[in-house]
């Protein structure tokens, strides 16, 4: 069956290059671009709009790399606290060493990168010296003086003034960094600054994918924005500076909203004119909406991304990460779509599975797990935890076995090789818990298909489970997220753990 598209790249990819170079015309040429949101594997946006290339953005890039330069923020803080990006389970720092290797690969240099509000804090100083001495130009800039309130502070030779230009040389400037509170903004506008101190007038604009401006605040597309930015409490909002201005409805999230007038004062502080810009939509460029081509195909997709972060944040909060606050209001975004857990058609067959699981008296040490994993036909596989089996490592065994057509009995690791592993895992490395997770079991599979025919084809078949959906009871260890991270599935799991120990690697 064909996956449903609700999304055209191309038109995108037209729409959205046009739109920017028109920008840059209205600013004698230069401008600054702060990129909000991931640059490179935008998965939500991929989920939410199916089509969605999760590198288009990167895309729109190489098509004007002749014409830009390339900035990169990270925040200080988030290097010290080690803030990691859940997609791929690295810290904001080891995102930006891959995010520069990513643009390296597509042709396009990173110009530079700059560690904001930054005080000599130690892991800030390792990543600084870590980065010059692979040859990458880095950097410092301190918190601003007077911001937020004190215009005329910020805007002088103590504010922006006093951190370091940094040098550029094309009409864009792509000013992009890992999360929100990178100092994106503060950048451009102290680029802005330190530009017109030098006579260019150059300008400023935003790039963000979500909320979609010209969609309306009841669409499920932007109300999974809000389900995705739950642990930053956006809300997205009608723009009533654009209302009053042009007495026209569009979509813009409280923080933008909320900043704009102060934003606004300090760009008419630099430039020394009052700002064509009237209202914070004004400020974007984004036409992700003119390539959405199914609406229904979009609401549908949008509706279960709403329930995944449910998943996700009800997770979180079993182990430690967010408080109650946050997954009552997760919970509520759901209430807000009609929607329930149950909606996601995996979740049931998985519940039942380990139901079964117990009542046979399966499992592994007391626990009793169910996995399900839907395909692109809709038929779904089911899979359960035993002594030598994580639920998630039994379920990929089976989707395969499904779709190479072979039959659900056969074993396609043989056991003296499950045997193996389990002796390394216990006897030589001293683990505890010896049943094989998802890597451990794709690598076993692989191994396995030099000798075996149909192990060869379940291995050419994995690649087939990319954007299907699975649902697993529970919390997944780090072997099964990697693992099915890998895979490419769009995962959630209930909120309890899969063992009783404290320690879990």
């Amino acid at each position: 069956m064909a996956e449903k598209i609700g999304f055209d790249n191309e038109k995108y990819l037209d729409e959205q290059s046009a739109e920017i170079l028109k920008r840059v015309a209205r600013f004698q040429g230069k401008l600054y671009l702060e990129f909000g949101g991931k640059l490179l594997f935008d998965y939500h946006a991929s989920r939410v709009l199916p089509g969605f290339d999760p590198n288009v953005k990167m895309r729109l890039l190489q098509k004007l790399k002749d014409k830009i330069n390339v900035i990169m923020c990270i925040y200080a803080g988030d290097i010290e606290r080690k803030k990691m990006r859940a997609d791929f389970g690295i810290t904001y720092d080891a995102d930006s060493l891959k995010t520069i290797d990513d643009f390296k690969e597509w042709g396009i240099e990173v110009n530079a990168v700059v560690i904001t509000r930054y005080s000599d804090q130690p892991s800030a100083k390792a990543f600084k010296n870590k980065l010059e001495r692979r040859g990458v130009k880095v950097y410092t800039h301190k918190y601003t003086k007077g911001y937020p309130t004190d215009v005329d502070l910020i805007v002088s030779d103590e504010g922006y003034g006093s951190n370091e230009y940094i040098p550029t040389n094309k009409p864009i400037v792509i000013v992009t960094g890992p999360g929100p509170g990178s100092g994106k903004l503060g950048t451009c506008l102290g680029q802005l600054y330190h530009e017109y101190k030098r006579g260019a007038k150059v300008g400023y604009a935003k790039f963000e994918t979500f909320p979609i401006w010209n969609l309306p605040l009841s669409k499920k597309v932007n109300i999974a924005y809000e389900a995705a930015t739950v642990d930053l409490k956006d809300v997205n909002l009608i723009d009533s500076h654009h209302l009053e201005a042009y007495n026209e409805t569009t979509v813009n999230y409280n923080r933008d909203i909320e900043a704009f007038p102060l934003l606004r004062k300090i760009i008419e502080k630099i430039t020394g004119e009052e700002s064509f810009y009237k209202s914070p939509t004004d400020m974007g460029v984004n036409r992700v909406g003119f390539g959405i081509t199914n609406d229904d195909i979009v609401q549908q997709a949008s509706h279960q991304e709403i329930i995944r972060r449910y998943f996700r944040c009800a997770v979180e909060y079993a182990m430690g990460f967010v408080d109650k606050e946050i997954l009552e209001r997760a919970e509520l975004i759901m209430k807000k779509v009609d929607g329930k857990p149950e909606d996601r058609n995996v979740v049931i067959p998985a519940r039942r599975v380990a139901e079964e699981s117990e009542m046979n008296g399966k499992g592994s040490e007391g626990i009793f797990c169910g996995a399900a994993l839907e395909l692109k036909d809709g038929t779904i596989i089911t899979g359960k935890n035993s002594p030598m089996m994580h639920a998630s490592s039994s379920l990929v065994l089976n989707a395969t076995k499904h779709l190479s057509g072979l039959p659900d009995s056969l074993h396609l690791i043989p056991e003296n090789v499950i045997n193996a592993i389990a002796f390394l895992k216990k006897e030589v490395l001293h683990g505890r818990v010896i049943s094989l997770d998802v890597e451990e079991t794709m690598i076993a599979l692989s191994i396995s298909a030099i000798s075996n025919p149909a192990a060869q084809m379940a291995v050419e078949c994995l690649k087939e489970l990319r954007n299907c959906e699975v649902h697993i009871t529970h919390i997944p260890t780090p072997g099964d997220e990697a693992g099915l991270r890998k895979l490419g599935v769009n995962l959630t799991s209930d909120p309890d753990f899969s063992s009783r120990s404290l320690f879990i690697n």
